[in-house]
């Protein structure tokens, strides 16, 4: 018996209006009290909180001297990031995107980071910058199309935070998010059954899980099968479900790959992320569907698609990408209307309605200048498809891709996206992690892979590599001869870290008698676990017949202490 209790932005200048700042301390931009916070407020919160850097500055712009367009000139010192917040109302306009960049010399311009914001009401605008150099830098904001008198901005916060500081305040925050600390309450029959007993909490899975893309060479090699298997608990096929490869020509499906692909999963406890039922891109359709010209016969053909793909593998899978890259392309929009997606994802989620179905794109978290699927942009895309008339109890999801370019990531705008990303409250997944081989590739995607995993919303990353047979050329963890690389290393390192130890603990904090039922009490020291589901095992080496095992799962739901009670009758 068992209980649980309990960039900045692209510089088209233009002038904005500062008014003066308060003389409190603005709210802290990367407090994860308020990170994925939405709501406007009617006044800018103060906090006097420090999240663990230096060089805190808040800037005070003094309206009465005229209109101003920088915020501050700031000096950075090369390695460190810079977090910045601020809160931003619009005057007139009932809402529009509202950015800030740094601008430096020789055209520098990295963006930042940028909020919907709203009239009437103050939107925690959050972002900052990873310095790649050393020097002087100013802050700008800019919404598109807007004057300076249009926009309010107050309690402009930024606070520096070296290599050291940034990774410590990742592991309080993993600490905070990942794990609960756990605490049994043992009733035996009498004290000698409590004396020397112990408890072996062994993971059977966690509850996040750092995945690996697999592509169909997995079928034609033991030891890439091998490689795979003993490592990762998570995939997605790389092309191999997609339309074009189970329906090259017309009316003749063939899931030959993707079924044995699927086999291999589940003989061997892996986790399947279905992508792609449809994908927004018209160069990527099939060749015969790029011939049609007739909508209805489009909507016929896709409509068959959707049934076959998905009815085949219903129940099988842990979520599914449904309309690929829709915020990028408009393939099926500008053919069968602009609606196409929602209802895609209508008839998705009737088809499977237990698993969350995925808008998946590029350069939300990895590219800041491409403003097409900038955070806002994906986050309106996806409550326009869950605002679509039967829409409103989808599970949704949101899929970061993360093709990260080979330099140096700005963890500041990355924290400030995923917020964004989180701030519906659908899973966010890193869902294609890679990055181009250059000496530090091994370093920045320690960084990232990091980034991501001390972030509330985010809830699994699939990288985008596997061993050189597996022909991923830019994230290759393992050569030919399946011996690590460096990546590989890394990889094999954080598996280990991300996953809970066997431990074992003492029964005997705390004896007490509990008089009513005649029975000796005993409790376990608190030990911090990671989430997952766990095989518990209590046992005392004198006592042959005293053997009780159970199943636990550790999970945020039950609050951050967890107590564990058990009647052991030996």
């Amino acid at each position: 018996m068992k209980r649980f209790n309990n960039g900045f932005f692209q510089l088209v200048f233009f002038l904005i209006s500062l008014p003066l700042l308060g003389s409190g301390l603005c709210m802290d931009p990367f407090s994860y009290d308020q990170s994925l916070q939405s709501e406007c407020l009617m006044e800018p919160p103060q906090t006097t909180g420090n999240t663990g850097g230096q060089g805190f500055k808040e800037f005070k712009i003094n309206e009465s001297g005229g209109i101003r367009n920088v915020v501050e000139r700031v000096d950075l010192q090369e390695g460190n990031t810079y977090s910045v917040s601020a809160w931003v109302k619009l005057r007139n306009e009932s809402q529009r995107k509202v950015g800030m960049t740094f601008s430096g010399k020789n055209g520098i311009n990295v963006f930042g980071g940028e909020v919907m914001a709203k009239r009437g009401c103050w939107s925690l605008l959050k972002g900052g910058i990873t310095a790649d150099f050393s020097g002087s830098i100013d802050i700008f904001f800019k919404s598109d199309g807007l004057a300076a008198s249009e926009i309010s901005v107050q309690n402009v916060r930024m606070q520096r935070f070296n290599k050291t500081q940034w990774r410590l305040q990742q592991d309080q925050i993993i600490e905070k998010i990942r794990k609960n600390t756990v605490r049994f309450q043992m009733s035996f029959q009498n004290k000698s059954a409590l004396k020397g007993s112990v408890i072996s909490i062994e993971q059977i899975k966690p509850s996040f899980l750092l995945g690996c893309a697999m592509n169909y060479q997995i079928l034609e090699s033991d030891s890439y099968k091998e490689w795979f298997v003993s490592r990762f608990r998570l995939t997605s096929f790389t092309n191999e479900m997609k339309w074009y490869a189970t329906e090259a020509v017309r009316g003749q499906e063939n899931y030959k790959l993707a079924d044995s692909m699927m086999q291999l999963a589940e003989e061997n406890g892996i986790l399947v992320k279905g992508h792609t039922v449809l994908w927004d891109d018209k160069y990527w359709q099939p060749n015969w569907v790029k011939t049609i010209t007739d909508p209805q016969d489009l909507k016929n053909v896709t409509l068959n698609r959707i049934n076959s793909v998905m009815k085949r593998y219903k129940g099988r899978l842990v979520g599914w990408d449904v309309m690929n890259e829709n915020v990028h392309f408009n393939y099926f929009e500008n053919m069968l209307g602009g609606n196409a997606s929602a209802i895609v994802y209508s008839l998705a989620s009737k088809l499977d309605p237990d698993i969350p179905l995925f808008l998946n794109e590029f350069n939300t978290v990895e590219y800041a200048k491409d403003r097409v699927v900038s955070p806002v942009n994906v986050v309106k895309k996806m409550q326009e498809i869950v605002s679509f008339p039967g829409n409103s109890n989808m599970k949704g999801g949101i899929g970061a891709q993360g093709h990260f370019a080979p330099i140096q990531p700005n963890l500041a705008y990355m924290r400030s996206a995923l917020d964004t990303l989180g701030s519906l409250g659908f899973p966010v997944w890193l869902t294609e992690v890679d990055m181009d081989k250059f000496p530090d590739q091994v370093k920045y995607m320690e960084d990232i892979l990091r980034e991501a995993y001390s972030h509330p919303a985010v809830k699994a990353i699939i990288l985008y590599g596997g061993p050189e047979v597996s022909g991923f050329n830019k994230l290759t963890l393992a050569d030919k001869d399946f011996n690590n690389t460096q990546a590989g290393d890394l990889i094999d390192k954080l598996l280990q870290e991300w996953k809970q130890e066997p431990v074992e603990i003492p029964i005997q904090h705390h004896e007490h008698n509990d008089e009513e039922e005649g029975r000796i009490i005993g409790f376990s020291p608190e030990i911090s676990l990671l989430h997952g589901h766990y095989r518990v095992t209590v046992t005392n080496p004198t006592m042959k017949n005293l053997s009780t095992s159970f199943s636990l799962e550790v999970t945020k739901e039950t609050g951050h202490l967890q107590e564990v009670q058990l009647v052991i009758d030996a």
